[in-house]
This record gives structure tokens, sequence and C-alpha cells, in this order.
């Protein structure tokens, strides 16, 4: 496999990395990651609506092996410093499938891409299928305890 162009570690912002979070649905979530990536000037006023329109038409859900994660993204025209935001909630929110949007997912783990250059959203979530095909992985990180933890983890 090609080396990725991007590295995820790159893209965390300390004040998008949510852990123990107790989010019931993604509209809250999305909410939640808006109102601190506007307060640091990370998004447009457009980023919420967009985001949540787009997780309805397109759905981001991924079911792998042992477990579910969703990468909800929306449009670049929102972004206005990129980051990817990471969520570790302590229950698993509901996602629609990417593969089948009238299946739900059970995702604790959810990577929002905040990215505002051409093909870069194709390349990180290349990056971020190499990271949730790796279960062990994937377990650390719904179990990370700090944003050192979680830098770490994603640097590898």
């Amino acid at each position: 496999m090609s080396e990725n162009l991007v590295e995820v570690s790159d893209y965390l912002r300390d004040q998008l990395i949510f852990l123990h979070t107790s989010f019931k649905t993604s509209k809250e979530l999305f909410t939640a990651i808006n109102a601190k990536a506007q307060e640091n000037g990370f998004v447009t006023d457009q980023f919420l609506p967009k985001i949540i329109k787009r997780e309805s038409t397109f759905p981001t859900g991924l079911q792998l092996e042992h477990r579910g994660v969703a990468i909800p993204h929306t449009d670049a025209d929102t972004i206005n410093k990129e980051f990817v935001a990471v969520v570790v909630n302590d229950a698993p929110i509901a996602f629609s499938r990417m593969d089948d949007p009238e299946q739900k997912v059970d995702a604790k783990l959810v990577f929002v891409l905040g990215l505002n250059k051409p093909h870069a959203q194709l390349e990180m979530l290349q990056a971020l299928m190499g990271i949730i095909q790796d279960d062990s992985l994937v377990n650390s990180l719904e179990n990370g305890e700090s944003f050192n933890q979680i830098h770490q983890l994603l640097s590898k």
C-alpha cells in the first residue's frame, strides 16, 4: 500500500478531542463540536446545518468486525482551519451505515473531519481506514484517558 500523504496526528486539535462524553445522538455530538470549533475559529456558521444535512443524506457509520465507528464530514467551504475532531463517547451513538443507510451502527468512536483542501478528504479517509482496521488500536482509542494518549495513538 502506498504511503499516505496525510497524517491524522497533524490535524488533531486538543480543543476538539472529546473523551468520556455522554452524547445521546449524532446531532448532540455535532452541536458540541460546532460550539468548540466556532469558539476557536475552525468553522463558519454553516458548519452545523451542513454537517447535519450531509449526515442525513450521506451517512458515515461503518460496521467493523467488533464495533462501529463513524467518520462524519461536510463541505470544505464551512472550514476555516483544518482539523480532525475525535470523540470517544461512553455509550454508543447510533449512526446510519455508509453502505446501507437503512441499517444503524453503534459508534463509541467518532472522527469528525474538518478539511478544506481538494483531495484531502479522500486521503484522510484512507489514513483513517488504516487506523480503524486495527482493532486493538481502536480499543485503545476508546479507552483513551488523555489528549496526549490520543495524540500518541494516532501518531503511529
